[in-house]
């Protein structure tokens, strides 16, 4: 494509970084591993005032535009169609379904999941049933606009293309297959195990005095661990010597497991107990609470691709998952797999996992493995590749 004749691709920046969490985590890698590798084209990166600073670039094809403009709102429908066009972009990628409806351009969309879709339930929004109604309305409306009228899907999963094509009857080729990638965490925990100074780093601050499994993620209902509760009461009524450690921001979810959790005697904030909730911890905490412990439990009823069981298991970390959704698609055999719509199965699959250290062993070797399928660098050059196809097509 000659110099002179750059295309600009616009890219919603709004999720990216740790302000968005796992849809931050994409957009930031997405973003910043294609303006390393694309110097054919222009980019604008649209961001918020949370992130602005944080997005840093030294290509010159690059700018930044600063739009203050919250997600899934009106103001997202009526006005970021005006910056899109004053931007005067050729292509947008919407890192999300959140598309504005009359957007004025062509346009792309990545689609995470249908958790809203297959799983709508007002247990998982702080909003009154009325509001919550209007709003489930809207997402409705919105994520059909996009799928409609996007020129390519981005689905994360085959799970989720097929989930797409079932709920919406899309054309099978409208939609690619993209992998989202993991970064390679194994050598943090090698270091922490070398390190002089790790035995000076305690967990006695979070109450965390005896063998643990390890959660990290949110508490929203699909994660299902209400149903991890019941099974940890059963699972240490019979061995006392284990803890559950939950790690995630605390917000309504968090509190209202932590409620169910004191109600089975589980959980008291002033000393140990069965389970320990975390909240939010720093980085260095966090890859400690990665590298001590002796499991990683993720029981979700639905995740469209699954990132926090690669991240478990690139840190060296055994991983005991649900088989639910795109997770036996994703983690491949290097899981341990439960029903996680059965407490019998459960208690049963996380038994074993950790009675059994030549089982741990094997899932450690077998994920080190499955993490090497999943790059976010190839993740990104088969994003540009849809980026230029179609600016193809259309010149």
């Amino acid at each position: 494509m000659p110099k002179n004749k750059l295309k600009n691709i616009g890219i919603d920046a709004r999720f990216y970084g740790p302000l968005g969490k796992g849809l931050g985590r994409y957009a930031q890698e997405i973003i910043d591993n294609i303006i390393k590798i694309d110097y054919q084209n222009k980019y604008t990166i649209f961001l918020s005032k949370d992130n602005f600073d944080q997005f840093k670039t030294n290509n010159q094809n690059v700018k930044k535009v600063l739009i203050n403009i919250p997600w899934y709102g009106f103001k997202e429908q009526l006005f970021f169609p005006y910056y899109i066009k004053k931007a005067r972009v050729d292509l947008m990628h919407f890192p999300h379904f959140n598309v504005p409806i009359f957007c004025p351009v062509k346009f792309i969309v990545t689609i995470h999941d249908l958790i809203l879709t297959k799983y709508p339930t007002i247990r998982a929004s702080t909003l009154s049933p009325f509001f919550y109604k209007i709003k489930n309305i809207g997402y409705k409306l919105t994520i059909s606009s996009a799928i409609k009228r996007a020129e390519k899907i981005i689905a994360v999963s085959q799970y989720t293309k097929d989930d797409i094509i079932r709920y919406f009857h899309v054309d099978s080729e409208k939609i690619s297959v993209t992998h989202e990638g993991v970064a390679n965490l194994s050598k943090e925990r090698d270091t922490l195990f070398d390190s002089d100074n790790n035995d000076t780093i305690s967990l006695s601050g979070y109450n965390i005095n005896k063998p643990y499994l390890l959660y990290v993620g949110n508490a929203y209902p699909h994660k299902n661990l209400e149903r991890l509760v019941d099974v940890w009461q059963n699972i240490t009524n019979k061995n006392k010597n284990f803890q559950l450690v939950l790690v995630g921001k605390e917000d309504y979810f968090y509190d209202r497991l932590k409620k169910y959790a004191a109600s089975k005697n589980l959980y008291t904030d002033d000393k140990p107990t069965k389970i320990i909730f975390s909240g939010y911890v720093p980085d260095q905490i966090l890859k400690i609470l990665y590298q001590k412990a002796l499991l990683f439990i993720f029981p979700s009823l639905y995740e469209g691709f699954g990132l926090p069981a690669l991240e478990a298991m690139s840190r060296k970390l055994a991983v005991v998952s649900s088989n639910r959704a795109s997770l036996p698609e994703i983690l491949g055999e290097a899981a341990l797999y439960l029903n996680p719509e059965d407490k019998d199965d459960m208690t049963k699959k996380i038994t074993i996992a950790m009675e059994d250290a030549n089982l741990r062993k094997k899932l450690i070797e077998s994920g080190l493995k499955q993490v090497k399928k999943y790059s976010w660098w190839e993740c990104a050059n088969k994003t540009l590749t849809i980026y230029n196809s179609i600016l193809t097509r259309r010149d």
